[in-house]
């Protein structure tokens, strides 16, 4: 009787956000194939679905180009440990997702060693913000890649690189349980949702200017509750934050099901600059972004990026539709200043609110975009 070689997927993550991405697209890849065999670097969202990882995430997981530099040597060592473990496990796919310096490098060399394994990368690098070039080389190692936003498409077309928009999993349309919030927090209290970020070097910089801002919100309103969204990781040490300053109106959430709900009820969001933008704009909510670095990083990015906008949704508008407040604008002070002067008009947050829609709808795609990604692995693999 003939053995049949199970199909073999190494799914490739580089952070917690493409741990969360590939989660889902895996998910949905062993209802559509069962029987394949899985071996992973990633988080523990693929451990939950029982997904191998070859060594924990947080490992490799660095902050800004100083942190990526002082580490050089700890990455190096870690993209070999990793090039051997896919090339012992010999997979029929090698799922890239995001964090491209550091899984297309490990892609590169795989590829190089060998060609028969297939490369399918999730998460174009962003080569509309920065380093265009880098698609030529894309080229050499990528079988197919797999494009969050449909205005990518042309950077990967123009160079014959074959690609798929499958859309961004945070717009596709969810069916959730029924929460009732008010058990949580006072009935008759508007809530702002607050997301400092998810790593410990945005929370250190950015949750203290928050907490100033909030002060100033109180000395103003009085019926307003903030609520920071947190990681499970990172909400204790929120806490301590909030409890230093002796704020009795500010809750952390960690519950991934009672965040989407509280963001939903919110009347305003102040948020760090990323994807969880859109997640806010698809709730239909008015917000700010806040974005602030060191200064030798802020000064590296502002001589090598070619777009004008920090934000997704602005970029793609090529207009600041959401307010932006970068580095030495990133104070208690404007912050309070655009939150309030939104709160105080609600004509402009209506405004706010239509032109994010259009966008977000250019942005979204008929199927489940997970699903769209487990069927072109799919493809691959067979």
């Amino acid at each position: 009787m003939e053995v049949i070689q199970m199909k073999k997927i190494f799914i490739l993550t580089g952070e917690a956000s493409g741990d969360k991405l590939a989660s889902k697209a895996i998910s949905d890849l062993k209802t559509i194939n069962p029987n394949l065999e899985y071996l992973a670097v990633g988080g523990e969202n693929l451990k939950k679905i029982g997904i191998k990882t070859i060594f924990d995430l947080k490992e490799i997981t660095y902050l800004g180009f100083t942190s990526v530099f002082l580490n050089i040597f700890k990455i190096k060592k870690k993209i070999n440990e990793t090039i051997r473990a896919i090339e012992d496990f010999n997979p029929d796919v090698l799922f890239t997702v995001d964090s491209p310096d550091f899984t297309l490098r490990v892609a590169e060399k795989v590829k190089k060693n060998n060609p028969k394994i297939k490369t399918v990368h999730y998460v174009a690098p962003q080569v509309w913000v920065w380093r265009e070039g880098r698609v030529k080389k894309i080229k050499k190692f990528i079988d197919h890649i797999l494009l969050l936003f449909n205005f990518e498409k042309p950077y990967f077309d123009k160079e014959n690189i074959s690609n798929e928009f499958v859309g961004h999993p945070l717009l596709d349309s969810q069916l959730e349980d029924a929460i009732d919030i008010n058990q949580i927090f006072e009935k008759n209290k508007a809530i702002i949702s607050i997301f400092p970020g998810s790593r410990k070097s945005e929370l250190d910089v950015l949750t203290p200017i928050i907490l100033d801002f909030i002060k100033l919100m109180n000395n103003k309103y009085k019926d307003f509750t903030f609520v920071f969204h947190s990681t499970n990781e990172y909400s204790e040490l929120i806490q301590s934050y909030i409890k230093k300053e002796n704020l009795n109106n500010c809750e952390v959430i960690s519950d991934s099901k009672i965040k989407s709900h509280i963001l939903k009820k919110s009347v305003f969001a102040v948020s760090k600059s990323g994807t969880v933008s859109l997640e806010i704009c698809n709730a239909k909510i008015p917000s700010v972004i806040l974005y602030k670095m060191g200064l030798i990083n802020f000064l590296l990015v502002k001589m090598l990026v070619k777009v004008k906008y920090a934000n997704i949704i602005n970029i793609a508008a090529n207009d600041e539709i959401i307010p932006e407040l970068l580095q030495s604008n990133c104070n208690p002070e404007k912050i309070f200043l655009i939150v309030s002067e939104f709160l105080d008009d609600p004509e402009r947050i209506k405004t706010q609110v239509k032109k994010t829609q259009l966008i977000i709808n250019n942005l979204k795609t008929q199927k489940n975009s997970s699903v769209q990604v487990a069927t072109a692995l799919n493809k691959f693999l067979n």
